[in-house]
């Protein structure tokens, strides 16, 4: 009895066997190459796609608001690297540190076998992400515009990280934001120059946060239209510009300088203000904290000018 069979029946055999193979292999590579069900996919800041396989157990930090938004979230106990100046909350102070803003210790960042890389690309060079990117670490970017963007970043960083609790700040976070809005809505417009240093004169433009705070005020940035985030100005340009107020985020000492123009509204009106810096320029949670001191000084403002409210 002839087992095998003759070549020209073994044929259609071999080939069914062949393309069963080849079925086989095409299942295989596809699998290896999609998410796995357990996988979690969000859309960072700069609209791209990030993925991990499981929920992140060991974040690096890049910016300190980053580290604010990561407690925030509940995710706390995951971060195993921070940036400088990732001072609040106070655990965040006993965290390792990878470098600053200019300098990146990146061997310290692969021995901390991160699964996950949260930064800031208005922070972070340009040569310092490209080095992040070669190793291969799903990395999350950033980049809040809106006080609406920072409940967003709760969520997102929350799912990524498997957190319990992230959605439930972020409600609470939403909540706030709107009940605070309601509350300044319709007020009369103040001008205003915002400044974060005086030697150099720095200001920030309308893409910053800090301007969707001022527009909850119902303040308008003068520099708006700028295109840079950070941009230089002379002092010619705010004395052509003779805003209402100037907000100061380094402390009164800082705004002595524009009581030699008495004919500065600003100046008239005694309306050179301060608030604090760190509530205000880092867009986290505490931003609302921030935003409510500014918004009670521009109220101060229209007091002044005698304005209805």
């Amino acid at each position: 009895m002839n087992i095998s069979g003759s070549p020209r029946q073994r044929a259609p055999t071999l080939k069914h066997a062949w393309r069963g193979a080849f079925r086989l292999l095409a299942t295989i590579l596809a699998c290896a190459s999609a998410p796995s069900p357990a996988a979690i996919s969000v859309i960072d800041d700069s609209g791209n796609t990030v993925t991990v396989d499981s929920p992140a157990q060991r974040v690096i930090s890049f910016a300190p608001h980053v580290t604010e938004l990561l407690f925030a979230a509940g995710a706390g106990s995951h971060i195993v690297g921070v940036i400088a100046y990732s001072d609040f909350p106070e655990a965040a102070k006993r965290l390792p540190q990878i470098g600053d803003s200019r300098e990146i210790d990146f061997e310290r960042v692969v021995a901390l076998k991160p699964d996950l890389l949260v930064v800031w690309q208005s922070g972070n060079t340009s040569r310092q992400l490209e080095q992040l990117r070669r190793l291969g670490v799903p990395m999350f970017f950033s980049e809040p515009h809106k006080l609406v963007d920072i409940p967003s970043n709760v969520e997102r960083l929350g799912k990524l990280t498997g957190s319990v609790v992230a959605n439930g700040v972020a409600m609470e976070f939403r909540k706030q934001l709107a009940e605070f809005g309601a509350g300044y809505r319709n007020r009369s417009p103040v001008r205003v120059f915002y400044q974060i240093s005086d030697k150099p004169l720095y200001t920030l433009n309308g893409q910053h946060i800090v301007s969707d705070a001022l527009a909850l005020c119902g303040g308008i940035n003068i520099f708006a239209s700028l295109p840079v985030v950070a941009p230089a100005v002379s002092v010619e340009a705010v004395l052509q510009q003779d805003p209402e107020a100037i907000v100061g985020g380094m402390g009164k000492d800082y705004l002595a300088m524009w009581r030699q123009f008495p004919s500065m509204t600003a100046v008239q009106r005694g309306n050179l203000l301060s608030v604090d810096g760190i509530l205000m320029n880092r867009a986290g949670p505490r931003m609302i904290q921030g935003a409510t001191t500014l918004c009670e000084q521009l109220e101060n403002v229209r007091r002044r000018r005698g304005a209805p409210r």
